[in-house]
Formats: structure tokens, sequence, C-alpha cells
């Protein structure tokens, strides 16, 4: 079970607060684009259930070196297209 990892980190360039994630990739089909998934683990606040939510995230990867299965970290950058907004930094 992988917790969502939001971390806030400034880039030291462009002094700018980024968000950042860590998950899984499930596709990697596209060309330069990959299909993260995030889970989540969160709690009812009335009867202190724990469930786990997971959610998708269209990533850039210039390199093509992403497969499926590997775990990667990635963070929030300029809109590269519709549904783009993150670009990898680990793999």
């Amino acid at each position: 079970m992988s917790e969502k990892k939001i971390e806030k980190t400034t880039i030291p360039t462009e002094g700018k607060t980024v968000k950042r994630f860590s998950g899984v990739v499930i596709n990697a089909e596209g060309n330069k684009t990959i299909a993260v998934e995030v889970e989540a683990v969160k709690m009812n606040k009335k009867y202190r259930k724990r469930y786990k939510v997971s959610r998708n995230y269209q990533v850039h990867d210039e390199k093509n070196t992403c497969k499926e299965g590997d775990k990667v970290t990635f963070i929030e950058c300029r809109p590269l297209s519709k549904t783009k907004r993150w670009r990898i930094t680990e793999k």
C-alpha cells in the first residue's frame, strides 16, 4: 500500500513552490507520455475508517525511459498539452 506523498519543494532557479508526487507507471504506450497512478490513504471523519483513493496523472517523459510497473517521482510544471502538467524527476 503506497501512500500519496505530497511534498512542496522550491526550485532553486525559479524560486517557485511546486508539488511533488510518487506513483507507479500504469501505461507507457504514448510518445513521451506516461500514465502514473498515485494512491492515497484517507480517513472518514465520522467513523474513522481508512480507505484508498487513487488518481491517474499524465506525465511527460522526455526520453521515453519508463516502463509499466516502474516507480517514479514527478513534479508540476507549465502546461505541456491539454492533460499534461507534470514532468518526471526520478525513476
